[in-house]
């Protein structure tokens, strides 16, 4: 099911976290001194709110009672990372113990200023292996700087859905795998009507809802920091090649006036009428909520999903994608970090657990076990889902000390850039990378 990651929401959480001072560590804050065998309680922040997801959530918690009947947790829903860092700061009993959060991109700052514990020393306790038990794209995004205070809970991959129908209108017998073709595809699905359009082939701006150029760069492989931590997206290739696509795109679809024009047409995001779903746009970049979307909406699309395409120079790649997902730590400031630690280790590496809630909410399991579970249900089509969060070639964003402010820096220039009022693509990306440097080291 959807968690509205867009990089709006991420720029708030960004501005809002204030950077904690306790030490990173497992052993922080006398919290890892407790019993785990002893009757207690605790208390668990998500940020879920959809009742079929509150459930879930809940079914996943009782489970873990039945195993651990001396733990209990009290659930505490639709917390939002300000709430998280508002409640780790003045600490108290009303505190969180264990926190989940969809904003990946705050790991950086979760780890940095030690509001979430250290997770390594329970790792080791537990004899968890984390490169035998997740995806290295899972790993990145739930450590910074060598410090691990999260745990992927559950994961989101990013693909090509296409609308079947359309395509054998249109004589197309196969979906896209390299931009060349889709581009070709974009183009014969695309028809005008006037100065608008009766059907559009894929909605390349960036505001078009999932077509952010972190998911889009993603299938170009790129690194966003060089080894000394320095902004890589002037130096490296694959974020100025994204960006020249995308824009030769625009102008092929009719311009960026035109298409904005008729993005105002569409409907909301997270409702019945996305543009997908009723048909106006043939193409369309999305994780794998957008099937449940589309069903519960009754949308009469017939769906097609395949990986998004990749770089005629990278075609042996063909299968990746972006992976981002739902992480889960410890609050430093917990005085039962060993009955946490228990929790916590069981709805992120129990494989039925992980297989259970997976189910439950329509979401790409986060181990690798759980992945290859015979016990997981799904639809057919959630298999290319499930084969992206596999691929060795799918990648992330990395965590950053001052959150997603750089994600939110490279959209900035890419709306600039598309919408023509930058026309340096060199330049822009040469300042824009001198201006994520400058924010990263003012967080420091």
């Amino acid at each position: 099911m959807p968690r509205n990651r867009r990089l709006a929401a991420a720029a708030v959480a960004a501005a809002s976290m204030s950077l904690l001072t306790s030490a990173c560590t497992g052993q922080s804050s006398g919290g890892a001194t407790d019993d785990a065998n002893a009757k207690t309680t605790i208390t668990f922040w998500h940020g879920w709110n959809a009742a079929s997801e509150v459930k879930a959530m809940q079914a996943d918690v009782d489970r873990f009672e039945k195993v651990h009947p001396n733990i209990k947790v009290k659930v505490v829903g639709n917390m939002t990372d300000d709430k998280i860092n508002q409640a780790l700061r003045g600490g108290g009993s009303n505190a969180p113990d264990v926190v989940s959060s969809f904003t990946t991109d705050n790991v950086g700052k979760f780890c940095s200023s030690g509001a979430f514990a250290d997770l390594k020393p329970f790792l080791d306790k537990s004899k968890i292996d984390v490169g035998a038990t997740f995806s290295k794209p899972l790993l990145d995004y739930t450590q910074f700087d060598g410090t691990r205070c999260t745990l992927p809970l559950l994961s989101d991959a990013y693909a090509l859905y296409y609308n079947k129908d359309a395509f054998e209108k249109a004589g197309i017998t196969e979906p896209p795998t390299t931009w060349d073709e889709f581009d070709k595809d974009a183009v014969t699905l695309t028809k005008s009507k006037g100065d608008s359009y009766q059907q559009l082939g894929f909605m390349p701006t960036f505001h078009g809802y999932e077509s952010t150029p972190s998911h889009l760069v993603a299938q170009w492989s790129p690194t966003y920091f060089d080894k000394a931590g320095k902004s890589n997206v002037a130096a490296d290739p694959a974020f100025a090649k994204m960006f020249a696509w995308q824009q030769d795109l625009v102008k092929k679809l009719g311009g960026f006036d035109k298409l904005e024009k008729f993005r105002a047409t569409f409907g909301n995001e997270w409702g019945a009428k996305h543009p997908f779903q009723t048909g106006q746009v043939a193409m369309q970049v999305d994780g794998e909520w957008r099937l449940g979307m589309a069903q519960d909406a009754k949308s009469k699309v017939n769906i097609g999903v395949a990986p998004l395409p990749v770089p005629a120079d990278q075609k042996d790649s063909y299968g990746k994608g972006y992976i981002t997902g739902t992480v889960v730590g410890i609050a430093s400031t917990s005085k039962k970090q060993n009955a946490s630690w228990e929790f916590v280790k069981y709805i992120t590496t129990d494989t039925d657990a992980v297989v259970d809630f997976a189910n439950d909410i329509h979401n790409v399991p986060s181990t690798l076990a759980a992945l290859k579970s015979p016990k997981l249900k799904f639809d057919p089509r959630l298999k290319t889902f499930l084969d992206i969060a596999q691929d060795p070639h799918s990648n992330t964003t990395p965590a950053s000390i001052n959150g997603g402010t750089y994600q939110v820096t490279l959209q900035d220039f890419g709306y600039a850039f598309e919408s023509g009022k930058s026309k340096d693509l060199k330049g822009g990306l040469e300042n824009t990378a001198s201006q994520i440097d400058k924010d990263i080291e003012k967080a420091k």
